[in-house]
């Protein structure tokens, strides 16, 4: 497995696992299953796992410290904070609002802490900017956790670049994660030359468009009753429809290069630049080991240029979220 740095604190593997899925969002899984999920992801070399607190909410952090506890030596996790949680409800419906407070900073690193079952989190991430509290209060106390050896390196999450700039001022930050894609391009410009600058990693989430890039899913009936994309604009019926195109197009190109259109999408995203690690969800086994394999995809600058054009973002239809978590992005 290739690795990356992120900033100056992390090395990790090249792609990293995003454990959401697994209990949340998606329709969940099997514990056992997830954790088998999880151990041949370590044997394929990933050692970088993302969670949060809010999935579930809380059950993911569980499972993950469970299911990586053989290994704890050799993998970085990484959880978020940032939500009010509803802990009567479940998935998304339990983000009831923001809270980015210092003493709640404490709070919920102290819970996580238990629930991951470690002694330290390498990556703690402000799930979302809360507009209610100074960045430089949240990361000041993120900071804190630092000194006493409870956190190892600190990240943002879908935030601006002046609010990237104020929180590194306070203490460096190691990544900024948020959503990027072949059709989620919103970091490009100030936000990623922002984390060069910096030296700042970039984590992206959802690289393969919640897995509407993969083209294994075409219509909302595709997804279970309570999976979360049935309530975003661009899983809609009509855009689905009207997205279907173009990813049709990304298969082609994928069949030409004998690599599946999940692979050559990830692979773009891979080529962006060497600050940048993936966190592709993978709830099979066969899906992990496909994602994996796109390390080793090689791209030219022209295929890079051609794949760039043709699933350029204006070419979608379709917001990527609802008003309410709209406002919850890139602040």
């Amino acid at each position: 497995m290739k690795m990356r740095k992120l900033g100056r604190e992390l090395t990790v593997s090249a792609i990293g696992l995003g454990c959401m899925g697994m209990s949340h969002a998606y329709g969940g899984q099997d514990e056992q299953e997830a954790i088998r999920t999880l151990h041949r992801a370590v044997e394929l070399g990933v050692n970088f796992f993302d969670t949060a607190e809010v999935y579930g909410p809380f059950r993911n952090e569980e499972l993950v410290g469970k299911g990586l506890k053989p290994f704890r030596d050799k993998v970085v996790i990484a959880t978020k904070f940032g939500f009010k949680i509803d802990a009567n409800a479940s998935d998304s419906r339990a983000m009831s609002g923001l809270d980015s407070r210092p003493e709640h900073v404490r709070e919920v690193a102290e819970a996580s802490l238990k629930r991951l079952g470690i002694d330290v989190i390498d990556l703690l991430y402000q799930h979302r900017v809360d507009p209610d509290v100074p960045i430089e209060d949240t990361v000041g106390a993120m900071a804190e956790l630092v000194k006493e050896g409870k956190v190892r390196a600190l990240g943002l999450s879908e935030a601006g670049a002046e609010v990237i700039r104020r929180a590194y001022a306070v203490h460096p930050i190691t990544a900024l994660q948020s959503e990027y894609s072949l059709w989620t391009r919103d970091p490009e410009g100030e936000i990623l030359d922002t984390c060069r600058e910096l030296d700042i990693g970039f984590v992206p989430f959802s690289p393969l468009g919640r897995g509407f890039l993969t083209g294994k899913v075409q219509k909302p009936e595709d997804f279970g009753a309570d999976d979360f994309r049935r309530t975003l604009p661009r899983f809609s019926a009509e855009n689905m429809a009207a997205n279907a195109s173009l990813v049709k197009l990304l298969e082609d190109m994928a069949a030409e290069k004998g690599v599946t259109a999940a692979q050559l999408a990830l692979a773009w995203v891979l080529h962006q630049g060497d600050f940048i690690v993936p966190i592709p969800g993978a709830r099979k086994i066969p899906h992990l080991e496909q994602n994996v394999a796109a390390t080793e995809i090689t791209l030219s600058t022209d295929e890079l240029k051609t794949l760039g054009d043709m699933l350029a973002p204006e070419k979608f239809s379709g917001a990527r979220y609802g008003q309410r978590a709209a406002a919850w992005t890139n602040r």
